[in-house]
């Protein structure tokens, strides 16, 4: 399996609801690092797993919603506590609709499995990672 991976990083201000969050239910700022790894089988045409340029044009864009937002007032992330976790499955999804969607490219559309992973420090970090086609993160249990 082929992959490449490009990053990015954001800003973001949340809170979050429930007890098990101590002082974090209060509003509160985080700075991810956002690494997303593209695979796949096999190389494109052109001996790629995906054009790095517009990977990395298209992680900026599907972030820039997210920089410097406070999470807490998006009517896309209402009633969610927006853990590391939970936003990482976020922009999983938002990234797969770009493939395929073609924002990525034609030659994209060979990419057959992603990792979204948010490094929240240089200790802790949280990975959505799944085939294309199963982009759905699943529901809280």
């Amino acid at each position: 399996m082929y992959s490449l991976t490009v990053r990015e990083h954001i800003m973001i201000a949340h809170s979050f609801r429930g007890e098990v969050f101590g002082p974090a239910q209060r509003l509160h700022g985080a700075t991810y690092l956002v690494d997303v790894t593209f695979r796949r089988p096999h190389l494109d045409r052109d001996n790629l797993v995906v054009d790095i340029g517009r990977a990395t044009e298209q992680l900026r864009a599907t972030l820039a919603p997210l920089n410097y937002a406070n999470l807490d007032d998006d009517p896309a992330l209402a009633g969610q506590n927006t853990t590391t976790e939970f936003l990482a499955g976020t922009i999983f999804a938002r990234l797969a609709a770009a493939i395929r969607d073609g924002r990525l490219g034609e030659q994209a559309r060979g990419v057959t499995h992603m990792a979204v992973t948010l490094h929240e420090s240089h200790v802790a970090w949280a990975c959505y990672e799944a085939a294309l086609g199963d982009d759905t993160p699943g529901a809280p249990a």
